[in-house]
């Protein structure tokens, strides 16, 4: 397992609703390490004033991905330029869907409810810490479809075209391990790739379907 202080090997630069809950399974034992996802943030509210200092342009990386070896999801992927920068030695990992639709669908129905619909309420320490800096750098009319989908396809975009192939791998839900084995320089796994956080099980989570 990694130990603290170690670098970042992965720097994941898909947002939500890409297939990042099954890359942390993955990577976590690929790497054989611990993979940040907003898990992490759900589970220790301490972090929250770290994401606040990232929202600010501080440097907070090395205290918040202490003891990691790489990092999925949202929040990180809002910072994927400057951790990228910090950990130049790092695959940056772009995961995205089939296209911005099947995205959109899946976004829509999990993420974008659970953080407040049409808008994101101030005064909470969580949305002024994490959420609203996270998605001022994506779109804050996350409501809206064409909004999204063009914020979603600019992202993707921007990771193109600032990071060199040698460094970047592109990955969807079902490629399963071998890009990642590959691009590792890893064996490949001999059972099936994690398959987790389904829109229903995301639902479930945040309590959406009570």
């Amino acid at each position: 397992m990694s130990e603290p202080g170690s670098p970042l090997q992965v720097v994941g630069a898909g947002v939500g609703r890409t297939g990042t809950t099954s890359l942390k399974a993955a990577l976590e034992q690929l790497l054989g390490g611990r993979c940040y996802h907003m898990l992490e943030v759900f589970a220790d509210p301490g972090q929250l004033g770290l994401w606040k200092e990232a929202g600010e342009g501080g440097d907070p990386w090395s205290r918040l991905f202490d003891g990691f070896v790489a990092t999925v999801d949202w929040p990180s992927a809002a910072y994927w330029r400057e951790i990228s920068n910090a950990y130049p030695d790092a695959l940056v990992l772009l995961s995205t869907r089939e296209n911005a639709e099947v995205w959109w669908r899946s976004a829509s129905s999990t993420i974008f409810l659970g953080m407040g619909g049409e808008g994101v309420p101030r005064g909470d320490e969580w949305r002024e810490s994490v959420i609203e800096p996270m998605m001022a750098r994506f779109t804050m009319d996350w409501g809206d479809h064409d909004r999204a989908v063009a914020a979603y396809e600019q992202h993707n975009a921007a990771v193109r075209k600032a990071i060199g192939p040698a460094r970047l791998l592109e990955w969807r839900p079902g490629d399963g391990w071998q890009p990642l084995c590959d691009k590792l320089g890893l064996p490949v796994p001999d059972e099936p790739f994690p398959h987790a956080n389904t829109t229903e099980d995301f639902r479930q989570l945040m309590g959406l379907d009570d």
